[in-house]
């Protein structure tokens, strides 16, 4: 029986498979000493736990120079149909580009894209970009933007060049949520520094979402668990960041949280097999 659906997790792609993990992140991120799982033990893993993953890389060719490859998302996810959903992802400074992929994506089966603006060096709430937000709308591609402080180059002189500040909820994704009404938008992570003006964002936009990966739950905010029981309960996802998080460790510390009884099942599963259109029959799935 399916038991949970993790909303965020990461895999390395294209040329990216080929570098260690501090190469691509360009410096001091916290899972680079972990060893490398690949895609095949990451799905035994999910099926021996019984559960499923949204899987995705993100594109920063612009500032790295490496590129992924969505066509590795969308050929495991054909490989393992009852383990993984494909996200794609797009640098937002390819232009045309990045608006052709994201129908390519579309059309390879890839049920949402993945940005994560730090790391890309963009605004979301740029005009620029509306092309590629108005394309994922028109295809109903739901969109995931990191939020909150990142480990990607955490602790380096100048923290690498990048910018927290376009990793907050307010005004960027308030802006986009309100520009695209029909548009579904997922803030990742708790978004601490900022995790109360995301649950601002969450409360008065009912296109928005968040997953809760990237945190141990033993550290989640006060008014994260508080809200995430009461008023946002129909809208929050289980997620980890594997590999930052494991999903047994996730699981583990969450079990140890107020959290109503009535709450768990929604964020552990109920909640991610209505937004990805998945109906639950006995543990098995289809797609509505």
């Amino acid at each position: 029986m399916l038991q949970a659906i993790d909303m965020h997790t990461h895999v390395y792609t294209g040329e990216k498979a080929k570098l260690r993990p501090d190469q691509v992140t360009g410096g001091r991120v916290y899972i680079r000493d972990k060893p490398r799982t690949t895609p095949d033990e990451m799905a035994e893993l999910y099926q021996r736990l019984h559960m499923m993953a949204v899987i995705f890389d993100v594109d920063q060719e612009t500032r790295t120079g490496v590129k992924i490859s969505n066509a590795d998302i969308a050929e495991w996810m054909r490989k393992y149909p009852k383990t993984f959903i494909g996200y794609g992802s797009v640098d937002p400074w390819k232009g045309k580009v990045a608006v052709d992929e994201v129908r390519r994506c579309a059309d390879m089966g890839l049920r949402g894209m993945k940005f994560q603006q730090a790391t890309q060096g963009f605004a979301p709430s740029d005009s620029r970009f509306f092309p590629i937000y108005e394309t994922c709308n028109r295809l109903k591609l739901p969109v995931i933007f990191h939020t909150g402080t990142t480990a990607v180059c955490a602790g380096l002189p100048g923290g690498g060049g990048l910018l927290l500040e376009y990793c907050r909820p307010i005004p960027y994704i308030d802006e986009l949520a309100a520009r695209f009404p029909e548009l579904r938008i997922i803030m990742a992570h708790p978004a601490w520094p900022w995790h109360d003006e995301q649950l601002a964002v969450m409360r008065h936009k009912g296109n928005v979402y968040m997953d809760l990966s990237g945190w141990a739950p033993k550290y989640f905010p006060e008014s994260i668990i508080h809200n995430v029981n009461t008023l946002i309960q129909d809208r929050v996802f289980f997620g980890t960041d594997f590999p930052m998080l494991t999903p047994e460790r996730w699981l583990s510390e969450f079990a140890a949280l107020p959290i109503k009884e009535a709450v768990r099942p929604k964020i552990l599963l109920h909640n991610a097999a209505k937004f990805l259109g998945l109906e639950l029959h006995s543990g098995e799935i289809s797609r509505t």
